[in-house]
């Protein structure tokens, strides 16, 4: 069964950190490009970052220097590690894979900075 599972969003305070992880299962993890959006209340989902298989990444300008994307193939998962977290970055972030016309996305964890 095709499937991505997100896990290790919450409430945090502004400044602090979270690690997102994404398990996936029944693809060929190692050939999809990982992904991450996010999606905040009343507004569009936007890329976050993104792992390429050979080992790329990109970012959204926004988070650059405080985010990093990473994956372990051997695991089949993917992180984002978030650090000096303001408001802005409340979202339900969802992960993404994607190989040619397939594309995949999980259901969302909620992250929410506040005090």
């Amino acid at each position: 069964q095709v499937q991505l599972m997100e896990s290790g969003g919450g409430l945090v305070q502004p400044g602090g950190s979270l690690r997102l992880s994404c398990a996936a299962a029944g693809i060929s993890f190692g050939e999809y490009l990982m992904a991450w959006y996010r999606q905040a209340p009343g507004k569009q989902r936007e890329f976050v970052a993104a792992a390429i298989p050979g080992g790329s990444t990109n970012y959204l300008d926004r988070v650059k220097g405080r985010f990093t994307i990473s994956r372990d193939n051997a695991k089949n998962t993917v992180y984002l590690q978030m650090n000096v977290l303001s408001p802005d970055d409340t979202a339900v972030y969802y992960c993404n894979a994607r190989r040619g016309p397939i594309d995949l996305w999980g259901q969302g964890t909620q992250v929410t900075v506040s005090s």
